[in-house]
């Protein structure tokens, strides 16, 4: 039976891909910082899912995460580094902790994660995941240090991904567009603080079990890139073809959003 180590388990885009590995049979350590969320999550298939409480930006707690997976299944054959969160709030008003503590979670989270199991998945030739955005390929305003993050990891995994080469293991960078989840009302602001409310209609927005769905296919498929949505992948195109274009147009959209923090700028 096949094994994964999913990281960031407990809500949105994480939760979705535990239920979707352990529709299809995989064994899932599940790992989050929320016990009882994880708790409840393990009900769904207490055969299949074991919960481990843990926050990703400690090295060592990494290392027993991997420990963990390999004493209940003997073996891992994928990881997942999902963990992540956001910020919204402009350069010049930011506080740099928060700007650490997004990059600290997003990359070097992503980073231990990685590392950490590379041992575990080089022996069975398995899957490395990093859950990534369109932002790891065009920065958003008032997103910086998200967007930052996110480029970072991109890097990361590209490079991984060539010192890899020939040993049958496969990298892939994920990256979803909006995705309707709880990120957005936990993102933080200038100070540290949730912001609370999510300034996008997240109903309208794809959801969590779809981009699971596409994260699953592609991983077996060995896909290198998945970026999603039409929106997103229109994105990635513009910002390589035309980026003035582009500033323009992620000016005007981001500009749109509720309480948006452009508007300080433009005086909207």
């Amino acid at each position: 039976m096949r094994s994964v180590w999913m990281t960031g388990a407990s809500s949105g885009i994480g939760e979705a891909l535990v239920k979707r590995f352990a529709a299809a049979g995989w064994q899932v350590l599940a790992q989050a910082r929320r016990q009882d969320r994880l708790e409840a999550l393990r009900t769904l298939a207490p055969d299949k899912i074991i919960p481990f409480v843990g926050d990703v930006r400690d090295y060592a707690t990494c290392e027993a995460a991997v420990q963990s997976a390999l004493e209940h299944f003997g073996h891992l054959d994928a990881v997942i580094a999902n963990a992540g969160i956001s910020h919204r709030a402009l350069v010049e008003e930011v506080s740099l902790h928060v700007l650490r503590e997004v990059m600290e979670t997003n990359f070097w989270g992503a980073v231990h994660t990685i590392k950490a199991a590379l041992p575990a998945i080089k022996a069975r030739q398995g899957y490395i995941v990093g859950v990534s955005s369109i932002a790891g390929f065009r920065g958003l305003p008032a997103r910086s240090g998200y967007s930052a993050s996110k480029f970072a990891l991109n890097g990361f995994l590209e490079a991984l991904r060539t010192e890899l080469y020939g040993t049958g293991i496969s990298v892939l960078i994920a990256a979803p567009g909006f995705t309707r989840s709880e990120i957005r009302e936990k993102a933080l602001t200038a100070t540290g603080t949730s912001q609370g409310e999510s300034p996008l209609p997240e109903a309208q927005l794809m959801s969590a079990e779809a981009v699971a769905e596409a994260i699953y296919t592609a991983m077996l498929r060995r896909k290198k890139y998945l970026i999603l949505t039409t929106q997103g992948r229109l994105t990635v195109w513009l910002n390589r073809l035309m980026p003035g274009l582009l500033d323009r147009l992620v000016y005007r959209h981001f500009a749109r959003e509720a309480g948006s923090p452009l508007r300080q700028i433009s005086g909207g």
